[in-house]
């Protein structure tokens, strides 16, 4: 018999936990880039979750550990969190609390206004010191958002825990402020809302100008599918290189068309975005208005038809991801077209690309069919074996105990 000897909180620290709380990860359905674009996404939250456990100081310390370094305790002062001085996978956790802080002085940008949360209560003077302890099934570099699995767990724990009483468009608002500059990825909100406003068997149709959500039925089991995700291990970093090199193109194409961005333009624009933009710039623009309209297609088709009918959708989204925006690398391409030659449904790489994960929408009886046709490739392509696993739409983010 074996012992499980993986720390846990009580190992670690000193004073006693007060609550549990946890986030999952997600899976974009589809709307791919669309978010910092001020347009529109579909994703849902996934049974895979963070879970943080946390209890209270009497000083002004945030310490932060896990089972991913145990018994490795990473210590910041409330009273001296910086952007810049936050580094390393705990600045997750840190910078959810800097942005906190940081919410009431930034409540006329967009993403507060839109959230329409009550930021005049904060006081970050007031913010007592927590000790937090976090445990994670989310694949890391997989293109699952475990870093907003992280954030939003947090930003709920510590909203309750200060008495900020923040709305989860708000929270969602703050894990955004946190990834972008303190730990200085330039994504947009799309993770953050999806792992706080998940439900169970829905996907979350966000607009991400407005911030207004739907929940969307997806029904994958009534319709007999189920959506594999093929994780190549193939490892990304949002913070550097090419996601941001991706935005700067689109703000670009958004000048030179003459709109705020690209969520003003639609399909009938791209005759004229042909002669304005140079090729590369008109790809990028390309692909986020034409995903913009795959968004609204499949929600439409989803209500109208059901899941069994948007695989085309899903199919279209990769090409204009692999050609237009050119975020895909080879394990994606061989994971997609492998299950889209073996009867998935649809199959498309999501999240911010450069590697990461992709998925498939299969028929259930086609399920270990295509997951072997896939491992066989990768294989035969003298690639890393994939890891290949089902997910399902779960709840976001809650407190657990």
């Amino acid at each position: 018999m074996t012992t499980d000897t993986t720390p846990g909180y009580s190992d670690v620290f000193d004073t006693e936990p007060v609550g549990r709380w946890s986030a999952p990860g997600r899976v974009n359905l589809i709307g791919e880039h669309t978010d910092y674009n001020d347009g529109f996404v579909l994703p849902f939250a996934i049974d895979r979750r963070t879970t943080i456990t946390v209890g209270r100081r009497d000083d002004r310390l945030l310490r932060v550990s896990s089972t991913f370094e145990p018994r490795v305790v990473h210590e910041a002062s409330l009273d001296d969190l910086r952007p810049e001085s936050l580094t390393g996978w705990s600045a997750y956790v840190t910078g959810i609390a800097w942005a906190l802080g940081e919410a009431s002085s930034r409540a006329t940008s967009p993403a507060f206004s839109a959230a329409g949360g009550d930021l005049s209560g904060i006081d970050p003077s007031a913010f007592t010191g927590l000790d937090v302890f976090v445990e994670s099934d989310v694949p890391v570099g997989a293109g699952l958002s475990s870093s907003a699995a992280l954030e939003c767990s947090a930003a709920l724990a510590f909203d309750e825990l200060w008495g900020l009483g923040l709305n989860r468009q708000t929270l969602a608002a703050v894990g955004q402020l946190s990834e972008n500059e303190a730990v200085g990825a330039p994504t947009g909100i799309m993770d953050q809302s999806a792992s706080l406003l998940g439900e169970v068997d829905s996907a979350v149709f966000l607009d991400c100008r407005s911030l207004d959500a739907e929940v969307v039925g997806l029904g994958l089991a009534e319709a007999g599918l189920e959506l594999l995700v093929v994780d190549t291990h193939v490892e990304h970093a949002h913070a550097t290189g090419g996601y941001a090199d991706r935005r700067a193109s689109c703000e670009s194409g958004a000048r030179a068309m003459g709109v705020t961005s690209l969520r003003d333009l639609d399909v009938d624009d791209l005759d004229r975005a042909a002669d304005v933009l140079d090729d590369e710039t008109l790809r990028r623009v390309r692909h986020v208005v034409t995903e913009d309209q795959r968004v609204l297609d499949t929600v439409r088709t989803l209500r109208e038809h059901g899941a069994a009918a948007i695989g085309d959708l899903l199919d279209a989204s990769h090409v204009s991801m692999r050609d237009d925006f050119e975020i895909s690398v080879p394990e994606l391409d061989l994971a997609v077209a492998t299950a889209q030659a073996s009867g998935a449904v649809g199959a498309r790489m999501t999240g911010g690309g450069f590697g990461g994960s992709a998925i498939a929408l299969v028929r259930t009886g086609d399920r270990d069919t295509v997951a072997a046709a896939v491992e066989a490739a990768f294989a035969d392509a003298g690639h890393t074996a994939p890891t290949i696993f089902t997910v399902t739409a779960a709840q976001g983010a809650r407190r657990d105990a």
